[in-house]
């Protein structure tokens, strides 16, 4: 096209409606990429051909590095669900060399594994048969007094959360308690507006869904099968220790627990002091009281045969799990069949009662039926097994060498601080990424760190998985934690005026606990 005024050829302009609808086209095209995580999806195939093009060094090890940067990195951006994510080293190491497919398929199923499938069984029928509801009801009944003491009431359900938490995974007893915790919330009044006695309600609902999200963390330490972080744990001891002593549930127990204990009253005393206050009860007491809460276990009615049968297999399972190993002196119950039953061997044995044992509500029902195992968290369980495939890929390809040398700078550092930088190391990286995630990175490395080093494994894994579960500072460190953020009573400032006190209170516990009581529990003060 030719310009009549300068004789110089020039572009036709498009019309303002045909530009416009250019510019709709491209921002479609942008919404389509974001909404459907097209550049989440792209970033771990990029990475890792990006790792197996540039990167040197021994090819069994730059293609697990290859692999591992894929499979974070959705993790990291769930670019895909999570379960399909852990299902990916079934098709990524066969395809790159990193193990055989029977091989890696095998770590997806072993006796920590069935300890899992058991428990979230267990679970699902105290969830049916609403028993966690009557519990908390019944333990939060018994601290609220009159007069009110928001304290003590505070006490109470952050405890009764820790103590569910210690039984059953830390989203599960999330799902649970903070709907009870926002129940007695209901009863106060809208705190949205900042005077008078409305101060105080907003205050005391931030102390109570901050003290059940990090309850439930904090519960979940004190056990084997209170989280996956501690399962991963037993895993890869097992798989990189075999000739070691296995770690128990009651071994376990004797360390977490008293661990966990102590850093329950941490959070409870900066809770209170952040967030009670002396005039708090006169404030609430119009609006919470011991009666409400009665009211509400008096709709439950009375507890049945159901509700008390599955309380007795619970019980049972706890005792045998206490049992089956005590000590090296003091043989359990497992020494009767040569020491070839595990923890998961109980737990789906107990959790196969619920299938056989009547519920005595109607003819011919159980305790439980496969249609309600349904809601069974399948992508914990499977995130459990690519957390297994992992450490193992990255122990046999050599890779936990290579990077073991970005935690050298532990060599330097004296005794007494190896296990407190071990755990600050996993304490940092949580916040960042899964607790679980954390764990199968970490560990690996900390136990190759540890051999190069000469000092017990423990020293270095048990900080390591207990650092990996102070994830206390952002709503995304942990689903607990979104599940507490979601009821819109806190912020990520309230998170972190509560959560970096927990946290440096934890890496000062570790630093006290690994080499007295953790020397006595683990034999820490030997070398494997």
């Amino acid at each position: 096209m030719v310009d009549i005024n300068t004789g110089q050829s020039k572009e036709p302009l498009l019309p303002i409606h045909e530009e416009a609808t250019t510019t709709n086209n491209t921002s479609s095209v942008l919404k389509a990429i974001i909404a459907n995580k097209y550049i989440q999806i792209a970033s771990g195939p990029l990475a890792c051909a990006l790792i197996y093009l540039f990167v040197n060094g021994p090819s069994s090890s730059r293609n697990m590095l290859a692999v591992l940067a894929w499979v974070f990195l959705w993790w990291l951006t769930e670019a895909v669900p999570m379960a399909v994510t852990s299902m990916s080293p079934l098709f990524l190491f066969p395809l790159f060399g990193v193990s055989s497919a029977d091989s890696v398929a095998k770590t997806y199923m072993d006796d920590v594994i069935s300890l899992v499938l058991g428990s979230f069984i267990l679970a699902l029928a105290i969830e049916h048969y609403n028993i966690h509801k009557r519990l908390a009801l019944n333990i939060t009944t018994l601290f609220c007094g009159d007069p009110l003491n928001p304290s003590l009431l505070l006490l109470g359900i952050c405890g009764t959360t820790a103590f569910v938490s210690m039984w059953m995974h830390n989203t599960a007893a999330a799902l649970m308690m903070v709907p009870v915790a926002t129940g007695i919330l209901q009863r106060l009044p809208d705190g949205s507006h900042v005077s008078g006695n409305n101060t105080d309600v907003q205050r005391f609902c931030k102390a109570v869904i901050l003290g059940v999200i990090y309850a439930t963390a904090i519960g979940g330490m004190s056990t084997l099968t209170g989280t996956g972080v501690n399962l991963i744990l037993v895993g890869m001891w097992q798989s990189y220790f075999p000739q070691e002593a296995p770690i128990s549930f009651s071994s376990w127990f004797m360390f977490g627990f008293p661990f966990a204990i102590i850093l329950f009253f941490v959070l409870w005393i900066v809770l209170c002091l952040l967030y009670c206050s002396k005039s708090m009860g006169k404030s609430l007491s119009a609006y919470l009281d011991r009666s409400h809460l009665k009211r509400e276990l008096e709709l439950l009615g009375p507890m049945d045969f159901a509700e008390k049968m599955i309380l007795t297999i619970f019980g049972g399972l706890i005792v045998l799990w206490m049992t089956r190993s005590i000590t090296n002196d003091v043989p359990g119950w497992g020494a009767l069949f040569h020491n070839n039953v595990g923890d998961g061997t109980v737990s789906v044995m107990m959790a196969t009662l619920l299938f056989i044992i009547p519920n005595k509500k109607n003819n011919g029902e159980k305790l439980m039926d496969w249609n309600k195992c349904k809601k069974l968290p399948w992508n914990v369980v499977l995130l459990l097994g690519a957390g297994f495939a992992i450490a193992d890929g990255v122990r046999t390809s050599g890779l936990a060498d290579e990077l073991s040398d970005c935690l050298g700078f532990l060599k330097t550092a004296p005794y007494i601080a190896i296990a407190p930088l071990a755990c600050l190391v996993s304490a940092t990286i949580t916040e960042f990424t899964s607790n679980n995630s954390t764990t199968t990175l970490v560990v690996p490395l900390l136990i190759e760190l540890a051999r190069s080093m000469g000092v017990h494994p423990l020293l270095l894994m048990v900080p390591g998985a207990i650092g990996a579960q102070f994830a206390f500072l952002l709503p995304t460190s942990t689903p607990s934690n979104v599940v507490g953020f979601a009821t819109g009573h806190v912020t990520i400032k309230d998170m972190i005026k509560v959560g970096l006190p927990l946290k440096v209170a934890g890496v000062a516990l570790i630093t006290l606990l690994m080499p007295t009581l953790g020397a006595y529990v683990f034999g820490t003060d030997k070398i494997v």
